[in-house]
């Protein structure tokens, strides 16, 4: 479908209310509802509508705890929270990202502002329980020579990526310069990413969380444009997030807890994304070009009901699948990608 088509679709679409947000409907209601309808009302449902999906959503706010009292967020005002399943199926049903094996631990996303909107934004939030990981290079760290190989291990990379029908990933640079907070344990730093030709690069925007275990990975989903907004929130995300009694950095013991293999440095340098899919790009291109509000809707409906079908006759709303890479080469299978956050996985994720 050429792109005029899809901007008309586009404004066609009905607007959606942002009191949703404000609130936070209970996607356990609307999961009842369907789970009562019949066969042949699934069938005549063909679609559900972007409010539908929106209201789906469980949007929680105040206090979070993660993972079996792993971690705590005391949310501020203008933020919410989707847990594991919802965060995925925004990333999946309304973000065209391939699934992955492991949902996240959830999405902290900017109150009052739909997840399907041109200015939205999200932080998803995991757990890596990689072992203690020890700080003691923070100060030694040359965060400019850790650019320049980052660099020239994506040009290295890019040869794979072009010998498999990948486009190039190129690092721009630093858009915020690596900042660890040794007091809180905080660490955090932002790239800028350009997949291929893009005129829209994406903006790579990392915390990171040391625990007794373990670090908690929090990523930024967002276009470079939203780096001055995004910025100005990320003082809160840090202020918001800790591990609570038993699991925090202070908690470690020598005699019983794993130390990692690795340091701040390797959290930052990470694994420059060799053989990352389009979909990471496709994230913000999708949101950009006004596809998300027609989306394939049917598509959407039959995930959250379970349903499966066979592919149906295009229907009259205008149907939209984010472009599939090229076939890799026989003996080179990529590894899954779920998003942008994908160009930080640790050196242990390099040969998962």
């Amino acid at each position: 479908m050429y792109y005029k088509e899809l901007l008309l679709a586009g404004l066609l679409a009905t607007a959606v209310p942002l009191s949703w947000a404000d609130q936070a409907p209970q996607a356990s209601d609307a999961q009842e509802s369907a789970a009562q309808q019949s066969p042949v009302e699934a069938d005549e449902s063909e679609y559900m509508s972007e409010e539908q999906f929106l209201d789906s959503l469980n949007f929680r706010s105040g206090k979070v705890v993660l993972g079996g009292n792993l971690a705590t967020l005391n949310l501020p005002d203008n933020m919410v929270f989707l847990d594991g399943d919802d965060a995925e199926r925004v990333l999946v049903q309304a973000w065209g990202n391939p699934p992955d094996e492991k949902p996240p631990l959830g999405m902290i996303l900017p109150k009052g502002v739909s997840p399907l909107a041109e200015e939205s934004w999200a932080v998803t939030v995991e757990y890596e329980e990689s072992g203690y990981v020890s700080d003691e290079d923070a100060a030694d760290i040359d965060y400019n020579d850790m650019l320049k190989d980052l660099q020239e291990s994506a040009k290295e990379d890019n040869k794979w990526r072009a010998e498999n029908g990948y486009e190039p990933v190129s690092i721009v640079g630093w858009a915020s310069a690596p900042h660890y907070d040794a007091e809180g344990k905080k660490l955090h730093w932002a790239k800028e990413v350009k997949f291929g030709d893009s005129d829209e690069h994406t903006l790579n925007y990392n915390i990171r969380v040391l625990g007794r275990k373990g670090v908690l990975v929090l990523n930024f989903i967002a276009g470079m444009h939203q780096l001055p907004q995004i910025e100005q929130n990320v003082p809160a995300v840090l202020a918001m997030t800790d591990f609570n009694d038993g699991n925090r950095y202070a908690d470690f013991n020598p005699d019983l807890d794993k130390v990692a293999a690795y340091g701040l440095g390797a959290l930052i340098a990470g694994k420059a994304a060799a053989k990352v899919g389009l979909f990471a790009a496709a994230l913000v291109l999708l949101k950009k070009l006004w596809i998300l509000p027609v989306l394939l809707i049917g598509w959407v409906w039959r995930r959250i009901t379970g349903k499966k079908s066979e592919a149906q006759s295009a229907p009259v709303e205008p149907q939209v699948q984010p472009q599939a890479p090229a076939e890799p080469a026989p003996n080179e299978v990529p590894p899954k990608v779920s998003s942008v956050m994908d160009l930080n996985n640790t050196p242990d994720d390099k040969h998962k």
